[in-house]
This record gives C-alpha cells, sequence and structure tokens, in this order.
C-alpha cells in the first residue's frame, strides 16, 4: 500500500504526520510526505520520500508576518500562504491517480487533495490533531470572538462562516472547481471533513465524540513524536538542567518570531518565584540579553526529554506542546495567541492541568501570580499524574497507523 501523506505548517502539523510517516514505513508500505521544503531535511533524514509544497522562503514570510498569531486575521493569513500551493497538492495526488494502491491523508486544509477525491476518485482522510477544527452544536469549542452561551456561540460561528471564512475560502476554491467541472460549495470547515474518513489523533478523555461530528470517524491518541527524542541530550542542556531545581519552561511556539514580550515577562516571572527557567526559541534575537545565571536559551531540544525535568510549562498552546506536557506530568501555563489555543486552553483547565493568562494582558506578574498556586496545589499534581499515566503507553502514532490500515482494507469504489 502507498500513504501519500500532506501537511501545511509549522512543526507541530510537520512532526506529527512525519512520525506517523516512519510507523507506516516501517510497517512495510510506500510512503511519501508533502510538505513545505523548510521542513526537506528533517523528512529526508527519516528516511520518507518527500514532496514539496512551497519554498523555504515562502515559510519565512509566512511565519513572520504577525497576522499568524492574530486571533481574528489568522484564518485569512494562512489561506493566503496555502492557495499557491494547493494546485501543487492536487497535482501531487492526480499523478497517483491510476494506481489502486494509492490512500491519501491530510490535514484539515488539504483542499487540493479533496478535490482530487472529488474529480480523480483519489481516496482522502482527513487527519485532525486538534478538536478545535470539529464545530459541534452540542459542545462548541471555544475560539476566539465566540462568548456566551451555547446557542450565542452556534449563531456567531455561522455568522462568521458565512461572512468571515467562506469569503476568503469560496472565490479561490469555487473557481477552481468550476475549472475542474465541479459544482461550488460553501461551509468551508464542514467541507474540510473528508466524506470517506477522519481519524482524530486525540483522545476520547480529552474530547468526548459529539453526535454531530462527521462519520465515518475514528478517535486514536495523541502521536507525541518529536524528532531527536532517541538522542542524547545536548551536553549544555544537560548541565544546566543538573545544576539546580527542575526549571520552569517557556515556549510561544517553535514558528513564532514574535515572542520578545513573552520571554520578557517569562524572565520577570522566574525573577518573582525564584525559579529556574529555560526559553525555547529558534529565533535568539527575541530571548532578552544578557541572561542571568539562572535562565538558559535553547534553540531546541525534544519536550519529551525537556518535560519531565521541569516544574511547570508555560506556552502558546498548540496541540503538540499540550500534549507533550500531559505525557511529562507537568502543570502547563497557556497563553492562546490564536488557531487552536484556546480550545485547548479551556480543556487543559477542565482537565484541572494548568490555568491560562490573555496573551494581551501577559506580564511576567500575572505569569507568577498564574504559576505560583499551581506549583503548590497537590490537586494539580494529582491530576497530572493521572493524565501522564494514561499517555504512558504513547501509543498513538502505532494506533493511527492501525486505523489507515484497516481503512485501506476494506473494499472501495473509485
Amino acid at each position: 500500500m502507498m500513504f501519500v501523506l500532506s501537511t501545511f505548517g509549522s512543526a507541530g502539523d510537520v512532526f506529527p504526520m512525519l512520525g506517523l510517516a516512519t510507523e507506516l514505513r516501517g510497517r512495510g508500505h510506500d510512503v511519501m510526505l508533502a510538505t513545505n521544503a523548510h521542513f526537506a531535511d528533517l523528512v529526508t533524514r527519516a528516511g520518507v520520500a518527500f514532496r514539496p509544497l512551497g519554498s523555504a522562503a515562502d515559510f519565512e514570510a509566512g511565519i513572520r508576518s504577525p497576522d499568524l498569531w492574530h486571533p481574528r486575521r489568522s484564518f485569512a493569513h494562512v489561506f493566503g500562504f496555502l492557495r499557491p500551493v494547493l494546485r501543487e497538492q492536487y497535482e501531487i495526488h492526480a499523478a497517483l491517480a491510476s494506481r489502486r494502491d494509492v490512500i491519501a491523508v491530510t490535514n484539515c486544509f488539504g483542499f487540493g487533495a479533496l478535490l482530487a477525491q472529488e474529480r480523480l476518485g483519489v481516496p482522502v482522510l482527513t487527519l485532525h490533531l486538534q478538536p478545535a477544527v470539529i464545530w459541534s452544536r452540542v459542545e462548541p469549542p471555544t475560539l476566539p470572538g465566540l462568548p456566551g452561551p451555547r446557542w450565542l456561540r452556534n449563531a456567531l460561528y455561522d455568522l462568521g462562516e458565512r461572512l468571515v471564512i467562506d469569503p476568503v475560502t469560496c472565490p479561490f476554491l469555487n473557481a477552481w472547481r468550476a475549472e475542474l467541472g465541479l459544482t461550488p460549495m460553501r461551509r468551508t470547515t464542514r467541507w474540510w471533513h473528508s466524506p470517506s474518513g477522519v481519524v482524530c489523533c486525540f483522545p476520547s478523555w480529552y474530547a468526548p465524540p459529539r453526535p454531530d461530528w462527521p462519520a465515518p470517524l475514528v478517535q486514536t491518541d495523541f502521536p507525541l513524536w518529536n524528532p531527536g527524542s532517541k538522542a542524547a541530550i545536548d551536553p549544555e542542556v544537560a548541565r544546566f538542567l543538573e545544576a539546580g531545581s527542575p526549571p520552569l519552561v517557556f515556549t510561544p511556539g517553535s514558528a513564532n518570531v514574535h515572542g520578545r514580550g513573552f520571554f520578557a515577562a517569562a524572565l520577570d516571572a522566574c525573577r518573582r518565584l525564584g525559579r529556574r527557567g529555560v526559553l525555547l526559541t529558534g529565533f535568539p534575537e527575541q530571548v532578552p540579553a544578557p541572561l542571568p545565571a539562572h535562565v538558559f536559551h535553547a534553540r531546541y531540544v525534544p519536550l519529551d526529554d525537556l518535560l519531565p525535568r521541569a516544574a511547570a510549562f508555560v506556552h502558546h498552546g498548540g496541540i503538540g506542546s499540550t500534549s507533550q506536557a500531559m505525557l511529562a506530568g507537568v502543570p502547563q501555563v497557556i497563553v492562546p495567541l490564536a488557531h487552536d489555543q484556546f480550545d485547548n486552553a479551556t480543556r487543559v483547565r477542565r482537565l484541572g492541568l494548568g490555568a491560562g493568562v490573555p496573551s494581551g494582558r501577559l506580564t511576567g506578574a500575572r505569569l507568577a501570580e498564574a504559576l505560583e498556586p499551581l506549583l503548590a496545589s497537590a490537586s494539580v499534581a494529582a491530576a497530572c499524574r493521572d493524565v501522564a499515566l494514561r499517555l504512558a503507553p504513547r501509543d498513538g502514532l502505532c494506533r493511527t497507523a492501525d486505523a489507515l490500515e484497516a481503512w485501506a482494507s476494506r473494499p472501495r469504489a473509485r
């Protein structure tokens, strides 16, 4: 069987797909991963066939815009970044349409793959890493700008989809659909679930399934995969960790180039609490300089290596960071900016695993106020231990690969 995986986004989107690709390849399948050229070396080092979707320069330009992290402007920015490469995604799938052993797996923005399915019969599964992309009228996810009771959130979502989301996507997609001889579509965030099947890489205890979720659908578990996890930790990082008490770990996201205020608040919070800290970012120009001896900057450390040695984790609320904190059993403070981050913050609070601080009100004092009770709470520590035990098998990738193989074995009409 050949699996064609494609995804758009930052490391939080690419790492799980690459982990899944390596799992499928280890089972003897032919696997290709299509994503931005920024990740080409990472994919090829893993021994997975790579196809580029956009240039590394495109990726760099996309993350440099502050709109990427704006709660209302982010969707239009992301779609504008994707629009030039969606046809490339379509062509990759179209070139394989004559093969009978091909299964495509894509994320919610895989519009090119979905059109290849609709026009050419290439079977496509949608893989969701986060529950926020599945709207439920029974239990709506938490999205920015949708406050109030359930009826109001549903009404606002319907209005936003009609007046904000569809006007961004439908002019381009429907013109393309007309070229392919397909009828127009609307309600983009309902259309992005493949009618062939949806795989949700998060457990039911994190996001219980709702009766109005798309079908057919299967839930597995968090992928929990990082490159370099099996390698020895960087010696400088190891020396810092061994030199004192467990530190607080801070990151605003791997693709966030606008984190200067976040790290200034992190440094101040460490001072107020008398705690050591680790600042994670691949963009060192964001880090205050000089750093005191009790705070360390690292460009990258696999979270499953670092967080078990931490006292708490302060981050943006991406699903990858959120699940890695749960695996490590450490309390977390989420500072959501956009995308699924508000919903993940809500779920973390409901599970008793941490707290949130609005990004617009972020200061060192507020971070310290959020962290101090979490670090002292026996109930938070117990809740963190409980979810860490749930995730200890780390079988999310295996279960997801099982689900894909089971789906591929079913007879289907092309």
